[in-house]
């Protein structure tokens, strides 16, 4: 059990500091419907994360299971692909980056956030959990790990529940927070942004690279 959450932790940290989430989260927290779009924004990220968790847990089941101390190839071969696809986006993500002096580029559809409503905060909370190539792969090694890994089913519960936990802390804090003190958090909130949005990609560049590199180390170790 330790193990496991040994292994799934560095992946859920992964999720928790996706800037792109924060800076929606806080974009909407900003919005003139505060506490609506980013009660439902939050409600959605935990269930794209619960959902792909659990598929890719209910796919890694029905891998042919060894005992503890041998070889589990397929499992491998899914972690190094699954190491791979990161490192690819590191790649992406870092060559991407602003220049010296260059404004750093927002998806346009952060334009509509103060338009929006509960369910389409929620919606957009899902996809950019379920959907997000970066997170969806974080997710997927993870539901590998925990699904290979041949736990009881309380065990397993577990399991899921601290990276859920983890991985969404960094959008539940903030909406949270805000929900309990909304004016003395709006300055705080405002420079947050600002920094995650200058080194966005930077920070997603080093965070896929480490983890890629993980991924496949724990790969090329199952066999």
């Amino acid at each position: 059990m330790g193990a496991v959450i040994g292994d799934i932790l560095p992946l859920a940290l992964g999720i928790m500091v996706s800037p792109i989430p924060i800076i929606t989260a806080i974009l909407m927290l900003l919005s003139p419907k505060a506490k609506g779009t980013s009660v439902g924004f939050l409600l959605g990220w935990v269930a794209g994360i619960v959902v792909v968790l659990t598929l890719f847990i209910l796919l890694a089941s029905v891998i042919p299971q060894t005992e503890a101390d041998q070889s589990q190839p397929v499992a491998g071969v899914i972690k190094i692909v699954l190491g791979a696809l990161m490192l690819l986006l590191a790649v992406k993500q870092w060559r991407g980056r602003p220049k010296p002096g260059e404004q750093a580029a927002l998806p346009t559809w952060m334009s509509a956030i103060d338009s929006m409503t509960a369910g389409k905060g929620r919606a957009l909370g899902f996809l950019l959990s379920a959907v997000n190539p970066k997170n969806l792969l974080m997710a997927a090694g993870a539901g590998v790990v925990i699904g290979s890994a041949q736990l009881p089913t309380g065990d397993l519960v577990v399991a899921v529940v601290v990276f859920t936990v983890i991985a969404a802390a960094s959008i539940a804090v903030p909406v949270i927070g805000y929900l309990l003190a909304s004016s003395s958090l709006t300055k705080p909130l405002e420079s947050l942004r600002g920094w995650l949005v200058h080194n966005n990609a930077t920070v997603m560049a080093v965070l896929l690279l480490v983890i890629g590199v993980t991924l496949i180390g724990k790969g090329l170790g199952s066999f």
